[in-house]
Protein backbone atom coordinates (compact mmCIF):
# COMPACT_ATOMS: atom_id res chain seq x y z
CA UNK A 1 0.00 0.00 0.00
CA UNK A 2 2.84 2.40 0.87
CA UNK A 3 4.38 1.81 -2.57
CA UNK A 4 1.03 2.49 -4.22
CA UNK A 5 0.66 5.79 -2.33
CA UNK A 6 4.15 6.85 -3.36
CA UNK A 7 3.41 5.99 -6.99
CA UNK A 8 0.18 8.03 -6.94
CA UNK A 9 2.01 10.97 -5.36
CA UNK A 10 4.66 10.86 -8.06
CA UNK A 11 2.05 11.08 -10.82
CA UNK A 12 0.61 14.20 -9.19
CA UNK A 13 3.88 16.15 -9.35
CA UNK A 14 3.85 19.11 -11.77
CA UNK A 15 5.24 18.35 -15.24
CA UNK A 16 7.86 20.76 -16.57
CA UNK A 17 7.10 21.78 -20.16
CA UNK A 18 9.11 23.89 -22.56
CA UNK A 19 8.61 27.60 -21.92
CA UNK A 20 6.53 29.48 -24.46
CA UNK A 21 8.90 31.61 -26.57
CA UNK A 22 9.02 33.43 -29.89
CA UNK A 23 12.28 33.75 -31.85
CA UNK A 24 13.13 36.47 -34.35
CA UNK A 25 15.11 35.41 -37.41
CA UNK A 26 16.37 37.24 -40.49
CA UNK A 27 17.48 36.01 -43.90
CA UNK A 28 18.61 37.28 -47.27
CA UNK A 29 17.95 33.78 -48.63
CA UNK A 30 20.32 32.04 -51.07
CA UNK A 31 21.00 35.26 -53.00
CA UNK A 32 22.78 36.65 -49.92
CA UNK A 33 24.81 33.54 -49.08
CA UNK A 34 25.40 32.10 -52.58
CA UNK A 35 25.01 35.20 -54.73
CA UNK A 36 23.54 35.72 -58.17
CA UNK A 37 24.59 32.74 -60.29
CA UNK A 38 23.25 31.34 -63.56
CA UNK A 39 20.44 31.19 -64.36
CA UNK A 40 19.62 33.70 -61.59
CA UNK A 41 21.95 36.46 -62.79
CA UNK A 42 21.11 40.13 -62.31
CA UNK A 43 18.61 41.49 -64.79
CA UNK A 44 21.50 42.80 -66.93
CA UNK A 45 23.51 39.57 -66.83
CA UNK A 46 26.02 39.97 -63.99
CA UNK A 47 27.21 37.24 -61.63
CA UNK A 48 27.55 38.56 -58.07
CA UNK A 49 29.11 37.11 -54.93
CA UNK A 50 28.78 38.92 -51.61
CA UNK A 51 31.25 39.23 -48.77
CA UNK A 52 28.81 41.41 -46.87
CA UNK A 53 25.08 41.95 -46.92
CA UNK A 54 24.93 44.06 -43.81
CA UNK A 55 21.57 45.32 -42.59
CA UNK A 56 20.40 47.07 -39.41
CA UNK A 57 16.95 46.55 -37.90
CA UNK A 58 15.11 48.29 -35.06
CA UNK A 59 11.58 48.69 -33.67
CA UNK A 60 10.85 45.04 -34.43
CA UNK A 61 7.43 43.94 -33.17
CA UNK A 62 5.52 40.68 -33.60
CA UNK A 63 1.73 40.93 -33.54
CA UNK A 64 -1.29 38.73 -32.96
CA UNK A 65 -4.05 40.22 -35.08
CA UNK A 66 -7.70 39.30 -35.62
CA UNK A 67 -8.68 39.70 -38.40
CA UNK A 68 -5.32 39.01 -40.11
CA UNK A 69 -3.37 42.08 -41.20
CA UNK A 70 -3.47 42.50 -44.98
CA UNK A 71 -0.23 44.53 -45.31
CA UNK A 72 -2.24 47.28 -47.00
CA UNK A 73 -1.12 50.16 -44.78
CA UNK A 74 1.41 51.22 -42.16
CA UNK A 75 -0.69 50.54 -39.04
CA UNK A 76 -1.17 47.16 -37.33
CA UNK A 77 -3.79 46.61 -34.61
CA UNK A 78 -3.46 43.72 -32.21
CA UNK A 79 -1.48 42.31 -29.30
CA UNK A 80 2.13 43.47 -29.63
CA UNK A 81 5.35 41.74 -28.60
CA UNK A 82 8.30 44.14 -29.11
CA UNK A 83 11.88 42.99 -29.62
CA UNK A 84 13.85 45.83 -28.06
CA UNK A 85 17.12 47.10 -29.44
CA UNK A 86 18.89 47.42 -32.77
CA UNK A 87 20.26 44.42 -34.65
CA UNK A 88 23.08 44.75 -37.20
CA UNK A 89 23.98 41.54 -39.03
CA UNK A 90 25.81 40.28 -42.10
CA UNK A 91 23.32 38.08 -43.96
CA UNK A 92 26.07 36.66 -46.17
CA UNK A 93 27.35 34.80 -43.10
CA UNK A 94 24.10 32.95 -42.34
CA UNK A 95 24.21 29.25 -41.53
CA UNK A 96 23.08 26.28 -43.57
CA UNK A 97 19.41 27.24 -43.51
CA UNK A 98 20.25 30.81 -44.54
CA UNK A 99 18.84 32.36 -41.37
CA UNK A 100 20.36 34.29 -38.47
CA UNK A 101 18.77 34.22 -35.00
CA UNK A 102 18.45 37.72 -33.58
CA UNK A 103 16.51 37.32 -30.32
CA UNK A 104 14.14 35.08 -28.36
CA UNK A 105 11.44 36.33 -25.97
CA UNK A 106 8.88 34.75 -23.63
CA UNK A 107 5.56 34.87 -25.47
CA UNK A 108 1.91 34.16 -24.83
CA UNK A 109 0.46 31.25 -26.74
CA UNK A 110 -1.12 32.15 -30.05
CA UNK A 111 -0.43 32.89 -33.68
CA UNK A 112 1.91 35.82 -34.32
CA UNK A 113 0.62 36.56 -37.79
CA UNK A 114 2.05 40.04 -38.43
CA UNK A 115 5.47 41.64 -38.09
CA UNK A 116 6.70 45.23 -38.22
CA UNK A 117 10.23 46.61 -38.21
CA UNK A 118 12.43 49.44 -39.37
CA UNK A 119 15.45 49.19 -41.66
CA UNK A 120 17.55 51.87 -39.98
CA UNK A 121 21.05 53.37 -40.28
CA UNK A 122 23.67 51.77 -38.04
CA UNK A 123 24.75 54.04 -35.19
CA UNK A 124 28.35 52.89 -34.79
CA UNK A 125 31.12 51.02 -36.55
CA UNK A 126 32.67 51.70 -39.97
CA UNK A 127 29.23 51.73 -41.63
CA UNK A 128 27.55 54.13 -39.19
CA UNK A 129 24.88 56.10 -41.00
CA UNK A 130 24.00 53.30 -43.44
CA UNK A 131 21.11 50.87 -43.09
CA UNK A 132 22.19 48.49 -45.87
CA UNK A 133 25.70 47.76 -47.17
CA UNK A 134 26.29 45.34 -50.06
CA UNK A 135 29.93 44.51 -50.71
CA UNK A 136 31.28 41.94 -53.14
CA UNK A 137 32.51 41.03 -56.61
CA UNK A 138 30.59 41.16 -59.88
CA UNK A 139 31.65 39.54 -63.16
CA UNK A 140 30.39 39.71 -66.72
CA UNK A 141 32.06 38.94 -70.07
CA UNK A 142 35.50 38.63 -68.46
CA UNK A 143 35.15 41.89 -66.51
CA UNK A 144 35.54 41.63 -62.72
CA UNK A 145 34.36 44.48 -60.51
CA UNK A 146 34.82 44.99 -56.75
CA UNK A 147 31.96 47.08 -55.40
CA UNK A 148 30.32 48.51 -52.31
CA UNK A 149 26.72 49.70 -52.50
CA UNK A 150 25.27 51.45 -49.48
CA UNK A 151 21.95 53.00 -48.54
CA UNK A 152 21.23 55.48 -45.75
CA UNK A 153 17.46 55.09 -46.18
CA UNK A 154 15.24 54.56 -43.15
CA UNK A 155 12.22 52.43 -44.07
CA UNK A 156 9.34 51.14 -41.94
CA UNK A 157 7.82 47.81 -42.89
CA UNK A 158 4.40 46.48 -41.82
CA UNK A 159 3.93 42.87 -42.86
CA UNK A 160 1.25 40.21 -42.69
CA UNK A 161 1.69 36.50 -42.09
CA UNK A 162 4.83 34.66 -43.19
CA UNK A 163 4.31 32.84 -46.51
CA UNK A 164 6.48 29.81 -47.27
CA UNK A 165 6.61 26.03 -47.36
CA UNK A 166 5.39 25.92 -43.75
CA UNK A 167 3.45 28.46 -41.73
CA UNK A 168 5.28 30.27 -38.92
CA UNK A 169 4.52 32.28 -35.82
CA UNK A 170 2.66 29.66 -33.76
CA UNK A 171 3.52 29.58 -30.04
CA UNK A 172 2.06 26.77 -27.91
CA UNK A 173 2.58 25.41 -24.40
CA UNK A 174 4.77 22.68 -25.86
CA UNK A 175 6.61 24.36 -28.75
CA UNK A 176 8.23 27.72 -29.49
CA UNK A 177 7.45 29.81 -32.56
CA UNK A 178 9.49 31.80 -35.05
CA UNK A 179 8.93 34.98 -37.04
CA UNK A 180 11.16 36.02 -39.93
CA UNK A 181 12.38 39.18 -41.62
CA UNK A 182 13.22 38.40 -45.26
CA UNK A 183 15.18 40.68 -47.59
CA UNK A 184 14.73 39.97 -51.31
CA UNK A 185 17.93 41.12 -53.00
CA UNK A 186 16.52 40.45 -56.45
CA UNK A 187 14.31 43.49 -55.94
CA UNK A 188 17.55 45.52 -56.00
CA UNK A 189 19.34 43.76 -58.86
CA UNK A 190 16.52 42.10 -60.80
CA UNK A 191 16.67 38.63 -62.30
CA UNK A 192 17.80 37.61 -65.78
CA UNK A 193 15.69 34.43 -65.62
CA UNK A 194 12.52 36.54 -65.45
CA UNK A 195 11.01 38.54 -68.35
CA UNK A 196 12.42 42.03 -68.86
CA UNK A 197 8.92 43.46 -68.41
CA UNK A 198 8.40 41.67 -65.08
CA UNK A 199 7.27 44.20 -62.47
CA UNK A 200 10.32 43.51 -60.29
CA UNK A 201 12.74 43.99 -63.20
CA UNK A 202 11.06 47.25 -64.08
CA UNK A 203 11.93 48.80 -60.70
CA UNK A 204 15.21 46.97 -59.96
CA UNK A 205 18.49 48.85 -60.31
CA UNK A 206 20.44 46.05 -62.00
CA UNK A 207 24.23 46.30 -61.91
CA UNK A 208 25.32 47.98 -65.17
CA UNK A 209 25.26 51.42 -63.57
CA UNK A 210 27.81 50.27 -60.96
CA UNK A 211 30.20 48.60 -63.43
CA UNK A 212 32.90 51.22 -62.71
CA UNK A 213 33.37 49.55 -59.32
CA UNK A 214 34.14 51.26 -56.04
CA UNK A 215 31.56 52.70 -53.65
CA UNK A 216 28.11 53.93 -54.70
CA UNK A 217 25.25 55.32 -52.64
CA UNK A 218 21.85 53.93 -53.62
CA UNK A 219 18.23 54.67 -52.80
CA UNK A 220 15.78 51.94 -51.85
CA UNK A 221 12.71 54.06 -52.54
CA UNK A 222 10.30 52.18 -54.76
CA UNK A 223 12.19 48.91 -54.21
CA UNK A 224 10.15 46.45 -52.15
CA UNK A 225 13.08 44.88 -50.33
CA UNK A 226 11.39 43.68 -47.13
CA UNK A 227 9.17 40.59 -46.97
CA UNK A 228 8.13 37.81 -44.59
CA UNK A 229 9.13 34.80 -46.67
CA UNK A 230 7.11 35.44 -49.82
CA UNK A 231 4.56 37.40 -47.81
CA UNK A 232 4.20 41.07 -48.64
CA UNK A 233 4.88 44.15 -46.55
CA UNK A 234 3.71 47.75 -46.73
CA UNK A 235 6.80 49.98 -46.74
CA UNK A 236 7.10 53.64 -45.83
CA UNK A 237 10.28 55.67 -46.38
CA UNK A 238 10.83 57.82 -43.29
Amino acid sequence: MRCLILALAATALPITVQAKTLSLQVTGEALATEGFTAPELTRDGWTISFGRVQASFADVTAWRTDPPFAADGPGIDGAALPFDGTFTVNLAEAGEDGRIDLATLPAEAGHYNALSWGLVPATDGPDAGYSLVLQGMATKDGQEVAFTLRSADRIAYACGEFVGDTRKGFVTDAAPGQVEITLHLDHIFGRADLPADDAMNQTALGFDQFASGGTHDISLQGIHLGHVGEGHCHDTTL
